[in-house]
C-alpha cells in the first residue's frame, strides 16, 4: 500500500503523469482485492443524457469502483472537500473528475458547479448521505440532491454499491485505511422521475417525500441488511 509521505511525494508530479500513475496503482489495487459484480449495464442504454447518479455511501472506494466499471459514462464525482487535505485520498480524487463540497453546510458555490456541469451535459454522481455510512447501513440522505435535480433537470439514475465496507473499511484516520479481499457489488438501477408536489403541500415536506422517495429506489437495488432508515416496509 502507498505509505501517506509517499502519496504527498506524488502528488507533486505533473497532472498527466499523475493521473496516469494514480490509475495505474489505485485500479490495480481494485483489481487485485475486489472481485465486483455488475448488474443492470441495460438501464443506461436508452437514458438521455446527463444522468444525474444517486447512490449509498459505504467507503473512500465507492467512487473508485464506480469510475473504473462505469468508465464510459466519464462521471463527475461530487466530493467532500476533506478527501483533498488528506494526501493518501487526494491521490484518489486526482484520478477522477471531483466537485469538492463542505458537507452539512449550504455550499451554493459548490452546488452551483454541480448543476452547471449537468447544464453543460456532463454526468454527475452525488452520494446524498453526505458521509460514508459507519453502520453499513443507510443513513438519512441530505437535501441538496433534490436541489441539483431540481435546477439540472438531468435524468437521474440510482446505484445500490454494497461490500466496499469489507474493501476498504472506514477508519479514524482515513491514511490508514487499506484494501482488503471483498465481493463487491454495483446495481444499477432504472431511471425514476421526482414525484410531483402535491396541492396545499408544504415546501419543506415535499422536498423531505422526494429526497426519500429516491434514496428508496436506491434501498430496491440493495440487500434489506444495508437499507437502514430507507427499510421498504416503512
Amino acid at each position: 500500500m502507498i505509505s501517506p509521505g509517499m502519496a504527498k511525494i506524488i502528488s507533486y508530479l505533473p497532472k498527466g503523469l499523475l493521473e496516469r500513475l494514480c490509475k495505474k496503482l489505485i485500479y490495480g489495487y481494485v483489481e487485485k482485492y475486489a472481485d465486483v459484480q455488475i448488474n443492470g449495464m441495460e438501464n443506461l442504454k436508452d437514458v438521455k443524457r446527463p444522468i444525474l447518479f444517486i447512490c449509498n455511501h459505504l467507503s473512500n472506494s465507492d467512487a473508485l469502483v464506480i469510475n473504473k466499471f462505469l468508465k464510459e459514462e466519464d462521471i463527475t464525482f461530487v466530493a467532500g472537500i476533506k478527501l483533498s487535505k488528506n494526501p493518501l485520498t487526494n491521490l484518489g480524487m486526482s484520478m477522477t473528475k471531483t466537485i469538492p463540497i463542505r458537507p452539512n453546510t449550504a455550499d451554493k458555490d459548490s452546488i452551483s458547479k454541480i448543476v452547471k456541469t449537468l447544464k453543460a451535459g456532463n454526468n454527475v454522481l452525488i452520494f446524498p448521505e453526505g458521509t460514508r455510512s459507519r453502520t453499513s447501513t443507510m443513513i438519512e440522505a441530505k437535501r441538496g440532491v433534490f436541489l441539483v435535480q431540481k435546477l439540472s433537470k438531468a435524468s437521474i439514475i440510482p446505484l445500490g454499491i454494497h461490500g466496499t465496507e469489507k474493501l476498504l473499511p472506514v477508519e479514524k484516520d482515513m491514511g490508514s485505511e487499506k484494501f482488503n479481499y471483498a465481493k463487491v457489488t454495483l446495481n444499477i438501477g432504472k431511471q425514476i422521475e421526482v414525484p410531483q408536489k402535491m396541492e396545499n403541500e408544504d415546501k419543506h415536506a415535499y422536498e423531505e417525500r422526494a429526497v426519500s422517495f429516491m434514496m428508496k429506489k436506491i434501498a430496491e437495488l440493495l440487500p434489506e441488511s444495508y437499507r437502514g432508515i430507507y427499510q421498504l416496509k416503512c
